[in-house]
């Protein structure tokens, strides 16, 4: 597995290198946002680790850039943690989001959450998966509904592409939550239900009695295999 570092504190980029290396994981460095964009360009990665405030090209800005031409997963480093900062993280592409400091436990812990999602949602060929009358284009992050498209969350995105990438395979909603969100969430966990509901609403002729999004009673959720 290839992951990107890109911090212009040296030092830190030093640290989180040497413990990933520690894990089996090849590392690269890197110091700017031009630099991000160009070596994610040129090279294929598994994840990249990217800083908000850096010199040339700033965090976010090439966060958006990479996400022109990659699905690559992103985790966003960043000194200031207030919820829009998080929000504006996500318009702009991440997968994950990480306030300084951090331990470096809780860094390797969402490494290998997003690995393991990112294998998940790729498992399946093709990058256009169709669901009943829905197709999803894993690319383009577009859902098409008999061929319009429908406006997702990232979220609500993610987790119809996951479920639609394993027909057949029940997920339950702890799993739900490590593998979307990308980390154990802190929250409650009935935010997989509501997500589930949004998506019958939004993707379903008939909500009520959904003919794709099932639900094993007592486990979990999947689509019709």
């Amino acid at each position: 597995m290839r992951i990107l570092v890109v911090d212009d504190e040296k030092l830190l980029v030093k640290g989180i290198k040497f413990n990933l290396e520690n894990e089996g994981y090849q590392v690269d460095a890197g110091y700017n946002g031009m630099e991000a964009v160009d070596m994610a360009r040129n090279d294929n990665y598994d994840l990249i680790i990217l800083d908000i405030m850096m010199p040339e090209l700033e965090g976010l800005e090439a966060c958006k850039r990479i996400r022109e031409f990659s699905t690559v997963p992103i985790i966003i480093l960043t000194a200031r943690g207030d919820d829009m900062d998080k929000v504006i993280g996500f318009e702009h592409g991440a997968d994950d989001y990480i306030t300084k400091p951090f331990n470096i436990i809780e860094l390797k812990a969402r490494v290998r959450a997003l690995l393991r999602r990112s294998a998940l949602v790729n498992s399946a060929t093709g990058s256009v998966i169709s669901v009943g009358n829905t197709e999803v284009d894993a690319e383009k992050r577009v859902v098409k509904k008999s061929g319009t498209p429908v406006e997702l969350t990232v979220k609500e995105f993610d987790l119809y592409e996951l479920l639609a990438k394993n027909p057949g395979r029940v997920f339950s909603r702890n799993t739900l939550l490590n593998i979307v969100w990308g980390y154990r969430y802190q929250g409650d966990i009935r935010t997989v239900d509501v997500h589930i509901r949004r998506l019958r609403e939004k993707l379903e002729d008939n909500p009520a009695e959904p003919e794709n999004i099932l639900t094993k009673w007592g486990v979990g959720y999947y689509i019709r295999g």
